[in-house]
């Protein structure tokens, strides 16, 4: 049973939590880490001896559709930019900032969003702890003062795709998840911005997406370390729009998913880089320096799991996969 709650269902030790590091994020630090065992990896690097070896779900078709999956979220960067995307059309000028009640405004958000390809939207106030510290040059991060309110969308990937993990067909349904979310995140930003309001659009970058999922009412924290929906399970990605339109936020949500990871183990067992805890509570233990410390959760040890995705020579949703709110037979 989905309840509404008044606070967040995630637990911070606020004496040693801060703003995470964009560059410790585990993609980053394979430039700069010379300590971590996958220190200059690229995670595809060994495509062409996996493809040679004949194995089934490893063929040069399915790395073919990888790489194109990924397309519009690689090459259409304006998806990411803080500025409206080309000239302004002229039939814009006749119009002022377009000013409704908030309820309105809000549901009219959240219409366009699914418009756009989003399978799930929340709206919740911007935390600032969930922005990033740095970004991935080594710039502080700072947001502007006006936008506080986020709109957290949830993009569904392919369930027969995910269902064949870790083979190739998985890593091509989080490509094409990812491509969905450019496309959103930029085509909502735009309708922001034709009505006035300022809109920064944002992926894995600029700010933590799970946290302030939660904070939008889309679902809570799993073993698995990811955002679990009572609608799809983890078989999402997240995206998210900063602005400064007025709306109304969204409560959290408990569904009863931390008591129930408690006892169930699918993703730590499916884990083939015994990356998930095995343990039965969460603790404010971390496993790798990509963890934030003062977080209550089963830490996941990225490390590991990025060095079986360079085994495998791709990506891996063996735990997606595996989670029974994924409904995935």
């Amino acid at each position: 049973m989905t309840k509404k709650v008044d606070q967040p269902t995630y637990e911070i030790d606020s004496a040693v939590h801060g703003r995470f590091d964009e560059r410790n994020t585990i993609f980053m630090r394979r430039f700069w880490d010379h300590a971590a065992s996958f220190h200059g990896v690229e995670y595809r690097d060994r495509a062409a001896e996996r493809i040679a070896t004949g194995e089934p779900g490893y063929s040069r078709i399915e790395f073919a559709r990888i790489l194109a999956s990924w397309t519009v979220h690689d090459c259409f960067g304006g998806a990411f930019s803080w500025s409206r995307l080309g000239e302004a059309d002229p039939s814009m000028m006749q119009f002022d900032r377009y000013a409704d009640d908030p309820d309105e405004m809000t549901r009219q958000v959240k219409k366009t969003a699914k418009l756009f390809g989003a399978s799930l939207v929340g709206i919740c106030e911007v935390n600032k702890q969930w922005i990033y510290s740095h970004n991935r040059s080594g710039d502080a991060v700072a947001i502007p003062s006006e936008c506080t309110t986020a709109i957290v969308m949830a993009i569904e990937m392919d369930k027969e795709g995910v269902a064949t993990s870790p083979e190739y067909a998985s890593a091509v349904a989080t490509g094409v998840g990812y491509s969905k979310m450019a496309f959103a995140i930029a085509s909502l930003s735009e309708f922001l911005r034709n009505l006035r309001y300022k809109a920064l659009p944002m992926g894995n970058d600029t700010a933590l997406s799970i946290p302030l999922a939660i904070d939008a009412g889309l679902g809570q924290l799993g073993r698995n370390g990811l955002l679990v929906t009572p609608e799809f399970g983890p078989r999402i990605r997240l995206c998210k729009v900063l602005t400064d339109m007025p709306l109304v936020v969204d409560q959290p949500i408990d569904f009863g998913l931390t008591t129930f990871c408690k006892t169930c183990d699918r993703c730590s067992t499916a884990c083939e880089a015994d990356a998930i805890s095995t343990e039965p509570e969460p603790t404010f233990e971390i496993a790798c320096p990509s963890n934030n410390p003062g977080i209550k959760r089963w830490a996941v040890n990225a490390d590991g799991c990025y060095n079986f995705w360079a085994k495998n020579s791709a990506a891996c949703s063996n735990c997606i996969a595996a989670c029974p709110f994924s409904k995935i037979g």
